[in-house]
């Protein structure tokens, strides 16, 4: 923008901002023009952005900020006298959302003329976005149950309220524990496990066991294995489901660990994507191979799911996090590598999530390196992967475990192939 207000003559310098403006209001205009029940379409909406740069231009030249308050007033009072003077009779629509994405556009024209280009431009295609999209945005919402909303707000207390009053400070021994570290990984699972919740929610469960299998995995790979075992013992129709479900619930474990090396400690990335990839790899081979065999036929049950963001799964998170944290760094000095490996393989066998962020930030704190954490990451995921096979036969029956326990032996091979692999390499 900088370079072609340079081309032009000193007194078109400008030109550009009205150009902006006019462009965004046509974009905005554009989307009301096809609402039946706006008052404001597309010339209106191109006009008042050319009237709010104009009156931030007039504003800025002649001293007088109160100009640009008493426009959007009097931008806000048409609208208004518009909808009085002639109601809407399509749909009851009282016009409130064509008046607010008016003044919006009012004040996204200030915003160019004050040279916040790139903002205002993803302002302005943002709120047609939100414009556009009206009926499936209802439909979501009228689909959202009081449960849904809970874990929103929920996960909105422990980022935005529990998270900045925490002391961003190490304590303890070893300096280990940092409550707003701690906080932020809580924040961190909990808002995975929320992604994977709303998309069972917005998709529905009766979309096939791959999409089940997959998004059950980002929620609780744990609780998918406890809850299709069961099924499958009940119905032994539904074991070809089960068993496709749970594999590919615990692959989905795989990605998501490596997602969050990817957020927390990228520089290990090149030692453990190997790792993970491997396991990624021979399981989904394996898993395409069961759903060949077994033909997974059907819709599947339905998957009940705890609240991800609850304030007591989020407090047992950290505690078990801190936890962890503590003891990993202190058998690592008392022992060295084989207590922190010990605290992997007990750790592990209930959750994986806290012994890798912990030694993610260890790492981070200089006191663990990226060789033995790539050990510790895949002990867990190993621990893991025994304690669902046990989870799987003494839940689901040998029928239904020895084709779960052969999906997840695949992963756990190509862990260990791959690590095997990487580690002569490096010896």
């Amino acid at each position: 923008m900088n370079e072609l207000m340079s081309w032009l003559p000193p007194e078109l310098a400008v030109l550009p901002r009205y150009v902006v403006a006019l462009a965004i209001g046509l974009l905005m205009g554009l989307e009301r023009e096809r609402n039946p029940a706006a008052k404001a379409g597309l010339r209106t909406f191109a006009l008042t952005a050319l009237l709010a740069v104009l009156t931030a231009h007039l504003a800025t030249a002649l001293g007088e900020p109160w100009l640009i308050a008493a426009g959007m007033l009097l931008v806000g009072a048409m609208m208004i006298a518009a909808y009085m003077h002639a109601p809407s009779q399509v749909d009851g629509d009282p016009g409130t959302t064509t008046v607010a994405a008016l003044l919006l556009c009012y004040g996204l024209g200030i915003l160019v003329w004050q040279n916040e280009i790139q903002l205002a431009v993803m302002l302005g295609i943002s709120a047609t976005i939100l414009l556009y999209f009206k009926p499936e945005l209802r439909g979501w919402s009228q689909n959202l149950s009081r449960r849904d909303l809970l874990s929103v707000l929920q996960f909105s207390v422990l980022a935005l309220i529990v998270l900045p009053l925490l002391p961003n400070q190490n304590y303890g021994p070893y300096g280990a524990l940092n409550p707003h570290q701690i906080w932020w990984m809580v924040v961190l699972i909990a808002g995975v496990g929320l992604a994977g919740y709303a998309a069972l929610r917005l998709v529905g469960q009766q979309r096939g066991a791959v999409m089940l299998g997959l998004l059950g995995g980002l929620v609780s790979s744990t609780a998918t294995t406890l809850a299709f075992s069961r099924h499958a013992r009940a119905n032994h129709a539904l074991m070809p489901t089960a068993v496709t479900v749970i594999v590919l619930a615990n692959l989905v474990v795989l990605a998501r660990l490596g997602v969050l090396a990817a957020v927390l400690a990228p520089s290990v990335l090149t030692q453990l994507l190997p790792v993970l990839s491997g396991g990624l790899v021979a399981g989904s081979l394996g898993a395409l191979y069961g759903v060949r065999k077994l033909r997974p036929q059907g819709d599947p049950p339905a998957l009940e799911m705890t609240n991800p963001t609850e304030l007591r799964t989020a407090l047992g998170f950290g505690l078990m996090y801190g936890v962890v944290l503590l003891a990993a760094a202190w058998l690592s000095d008392w022992l060295g590598n084989s207590g922190l490996y010990g605290v992997a393989l007990v750790s592990g066998l209930t959750d994986v999530d806290a012994i890798t962020l912990s030694s993610l930030r260890l790492h981070n704190l200089d006191k663990l390196s990226v060789a033995v954490l790539v050990n510790v990451i895949t002990l867990a995921i190993l621990s893991n992967l025994a304690f669902k096979s046990v989870l799987a036969l003494s839940i689901g029956g040998w029928q239904m475990a020895r084709h779960a326990v052969a999906g997840m032996g695949a992963v756990g091979l190509g862990l260990i192939v791959t690590w095997a692999i990487i580690r002569g390499f490096s010896a």
